[in-house]
């Protein structure tokens, strides 16, 4: 099981197109391997990105290549993110691109756990595209261990649980919107994982009241958090393990 609370490594990368509700500048390279090791030095040992962040997987191969044991590394295929723009591909060809380029970037020789980066077709992504059966021949491979389905619909992540190849899901879930409570119970019924994005509503919820409610489901296994301030990331911990000791 991960750390109640992961580490999405979104701000370090990209801040051009985000959808928070304040404004922030990237960490400079010095402050970039500050906060990667303080995560980890705090017990996190969930690191999300994804080729859609900008340098973020540049930055983590960078500065967290040498504890690469220590974490639990997870990334995406599906979309990119160039000049202000982003681009969706599901083809084998372009999944296949994606995973060569993300373990040269992390500076890895495996991916941990690799999602697709659904752009809310998740039902036509699921039955109509490659994505889910090329990722089967890269597990098989080596290249990574777990499957995972980051989207945007109920009947998409649901339809991913029945598939019998996605390991783990990545929903959006907070008291402003419970429509994947269904889903999350899905998963749990068929030992599916879940991950939590989006759990404080980018900055709209307070983390005393949003982490809690966010790791009350059984079936929940951690919830990511973006932050640039270690201390922030120190306290959604303490948090999170207080709801869990308390549960």
């Amino acid at each position: 099981m991960p750390s109640p609370i992961g580490f999405g490594a979104f701000k370090i990368g990209r801040n051009e197109g985000a959808k928070y509700e304040h404004a922030y500048a990237l960490p400079d390279e010095e402050a970039c391997d500050r906060l990667l090791n303080q995560v980890l030095d705090l017990g996190i040992d969930l690191v999300d990105t994804a080729p859609a962040y900008g340098s973020s997987e540049v930055r983590i191969g960078r500065h967290l290549a040498s504890r690469r044991d220590e974490f639990i590394l997870s990334t995406k295929v599906g979309e990119t993110f160039a000049d202000g723009v982003g681009r969706f591909d599901f083809s084998a060809e372009g999944v296949r691109s994606s995973i060569e380029r993300s373990l040269d970037r992390l500076a890895t020789d495996r991916l941990d756990l690799v999602f697709v980066h659904s752009n809310g077709d998740d039902l036509d992504i699921i039955e109509k595209t490659a994505v889910l059966d090329t990722l089967v021949a890269h597990r098989d491979r080596g290249d990574l261990r777990f499957i995972g389905f980051s989207g945007k619909t109920v009947e998409g992540h649901l339809r991913a649980v029945e598939s019998g190849v996605v390991d783990c899901l990545m929903v959006e879930y907070h008291s402003l919107d419970e429509r994947q409570a269904v889903v999350i119970d899905a998963a749990s019924a068929n030992d599916v994982g879940v991950v939590i994005k989006k759990g404080l509503a980018s900055g709209r919820l307070a983390p005393e009241r949003a982490i809690p409610h966010c790791l009350a489901p059984s079936g929940v296994s951690s919830m990511v958090v973006g932050s640039l301030t270690a201390g922030h990331l120190e306290h959604d911990l303490a948090i999170a393990s207080k709801a869990l000791a308390s549960a």
